[in-house]
C-alpha cells in the first residue's frame, strides 16, 4: 500500500444503483477495500441495496442516501451536516452522476475530502473524454487507477450465501428473467416467447424458475399462468437468495437486467438478450459462461435460437 493511501483512515464509497450497476461495482469495491485494509469504509447507497451491501466484506458501515429533492433546502442542509460530520478523508464516487456531483459541491466551501469521480474541481478526476464509451467495469477500473489503485479484480461473489430450503428445489432448474426496466419496454423479449421457452425447458426435465423485482409480480404471474410447470418467485427473493439460486442453476435466460448480472457473476450459464435499447459493449454482464444475443427488436428473436444457446443437457 502506498503511503498516500495508507494515510487515509475514513473513506466514503458512493454507489446508489441500479441493480446491474451495483453488481458491476463489486470488483471496484473489493479493490478499494484491499487498498485501504485498515481504513473505516462507509458505503452510501439506496434502500434496496443495504442488505446486499452489509453482506459484502467490503464495508464497515452503510448509510442510506436521503436523496433530497432540489427544493428541499432543509434536506440538503441535513445531508451536508451529516457528510461533513463523518469527516471522510477521501470519497470514491462510483455513481458519477449529476446528483453525486452536487454532493461534492455540498461539502464546500473550504477544504473538501479528496474525491475520485467526475465532479468539477475534484482532486482525482476521471477526465478521459471517452469514458462514456467504455464498459462499466473498464471505466471504473480506469477511474481507480487515476486515484492510485492499480489492481481491480473481477467481482467475487463467493460471500453471497443463502439457505434455499424454502424454495423446495428437488430437481434441476433454470432461471428465467422476463422483466427489465418498466420505462423501456423494448428491452423485453415478448411474453409469448418466454412462455414457449418455459414449456420447452420443462419438457427437457428442467424446472423453469421465474425471478425478478417486486414491481414485476404481475408479469411473473402472467407467465406462470401460461406455463403451470414453472415456479414463480418474481418479487419473492432477496438479492442474496438470487446469488445462491443462480450459483446452482443449470442455466439462466433473461433480458438486459440486474438479475442477469447476478446470474452471470454467480457462474450460471447465462444467455442475455439485448435490443437496440442498450449496448452490450457498455453494460453486458460479464462472466465465464455468458452468451449475448442482440437484435434491433427482440420480437424478431426466435425461441429456437435461445434454446440452442442455453446448451441444456
Amino acid at each position: 500500500m502506498s503511503p498516500e493511501l495508507k494515510a487515509l483512515h475514513r473513506l466514503l464509497v458512493i454507489k446508489l444503483g441500479a441493480l446491474g450497476d451495483f453488481v458491476l461495482a463489486l470488483g471496484p469495491m473489493a479493490a478499494i477495500r484491499r487498498a485501504h485494509v485498515d481504513a473505516h469504509i462507509t458505503l452510501m447507497t439506496t434502500a434496496p441495496f443495504v442488505e446486499l451491501a452489509e453482506a459484502t466484506p467490503y464495508f464497515d458501515s452503510v448509510i442510506v442516501d436521503s436523496r433530497p429533492r432540489l427544493v428541499d433546502i432543509a434536506g440538503w442542509i441535513a445531508l451536508r451536516r451529516r457528510l461533513r460530520g463523518l469527516a471522510f478523508k477521501r470519497v470514491y464516487d462510483l455513481q458519477t452522476s449529476d446528483r453525486t456531483g452536487w454532493y461534492f459541491r455540498l461539502l464546500g466551501p473550504g477544504r473538501r475530502p479528496e474525491w475520485s469521480g467526475i465532479a468539477r474541481g475534484c482532486s482525482h478526476p476521471h477526465d478521459n473524454p471517452g469514458r462514456d464509451r467504455m464498459h462499466t467495469i473498464d471505466r471504473q477500473a480506469e477511474q481507480l487507477r487515476i486515484a492510485g489503485i492499480d489492481a481491480v479484480p473481477p467481482p467475487d461473489v463467493s460471500w453471497a450465501r443463502a439457505n434455499l430450503r424454502r424454495f423446495g428445489l428437488d430437481r434441476r432448474y433454470a432461471l428465467l428473467v422476463p422483466g427489465a426496466s418498466s420505462h423501456r419496454p423494448a428491452k423485453r423479449w415478448p411474453l409469448d416467447r418466454y412462455t414457449t421457452l418455459a414449456r420447452e425447458i420443462a419438457s427437457r426435465g428442467v424446472k423453469p424458475l421465474l425471478i425478478g423485482g417486486p414491481d414485476e409480480r404481475e408479469l411473473g404471474a402472467a407467465l406462470a399462468a401460461r406455463c403451470p410447470d414453472a415456479r414463480n418467485f418474481v418479487g419473492e427473493t432477496s438479492l442474496i437468495e438470487l446469488f445462491a439460486l443462480a450459483r446452482n442453476a443449470a442455466a439462466a435466460v433473461g433480458n438486459d437486467s440486474g438479475p442477469m448480472h447476478i446470474a452471470a457473476l454467480s457462474g450460471a450459464p447465462s444467455v442475455v438478450l439485448f435490443s437496440s435499447e442498450s449496448d452490450p459493449a457498455l453494460c453486458a454482464p460479464r462472466g465465464a459462461k455468458v452468451t449475448v444475443i442482440r437484435r434491433p427488436e427482440l420480437a424478431g428473436l426466435a425461441v429456437g435460437e435461445v434454446v440452442a444457446a442455453m446448451r441444456l443437457r
